[in-house]
């Protein structure tokens, strides 16, 4: 008889995640993954099948993540550019306070592996679609109480933050202080 699995295997994803988003997919050994999720080798691949297969799972769960945040967002009441604007500053709260400044981890994927592996791309792609997408109703919203000129293109503004956002994370990584991150936020208002 086959003995019981005694972990939980989305306690496991959720280690993988952290163990990827700190080294990246190619510098993670399977090693450094049994280390952070606590299973030895036969547990890991009888489970995930493969590294691959586990890092899938990963930015599967930081998706699920991703999507949840944007729904609280969306709940949020009161001046569009408010919304847009907090959201982007915890942004650079959350990654000045990382001491790894490890940004985003759908970036992260796609800027490592992504051109090279379509799931991969999928899968970042995804999680940046979801972003846009809140941002392109936030910035509806906007227009539709008169907050913001309604002549424009939502769509490509909402790309604007998410490219703010993108870079946000970047210069996240290097900046020594919080004015030049908030600088990016500021601009971006602005244009709206």
């Amino acid at each position: 008889m086959a003995r019981p699995k005694e972990f939980d295997p989305d306690h496991v994803v959720d280690a993988a995640m952290d163990v990827f988003w700190a080294g990246g997919y190619a510098a993670t050994s399977t090693q450094d993954l049994c280390a952070g999720t606590g299973l030895g080798r036969s547990s890991l691949y009888n489970t995930f099948t493969s590294k691959h297969e586990l890092y899938e799972q990963a930015l599967r769960r930081y998706g699920e993540r991703t999507r949840a945040d944007q729904a609280e967002l969306l709940e949020r009441s009161g001046p569009v550019r408010a919304i847009i604007r907090d959201f982007l500053l915890e942004a650079v709260d959350r990654q000045l306070a990382d001491p790894s400044r490890r940004g985003c981890l759908a970036l992260n994927a796609a800027v490592e592996i992504g051109g090279a592996d379509a799931v991969v791309a999928d899968l970042t792609r995804a999680d940046f679609d979801a972003i846009v997408d809140t941002m392109r109703a936030l910035i509806e919203r906007g227009q539709r109480t008169g907050e913001l000129a309604p002549g424009r293109d939502a769509e490509a503004l909402a790309r604007l933050v998410h490219g703010a956002l993108t870079g946000i994370h970047v210069v996240g990584r290097v900046a020594q202080d919080r004015e030049r991150l908030s600088d990016i936020v500021d601009a971006l208002i602005d244009s709206l």
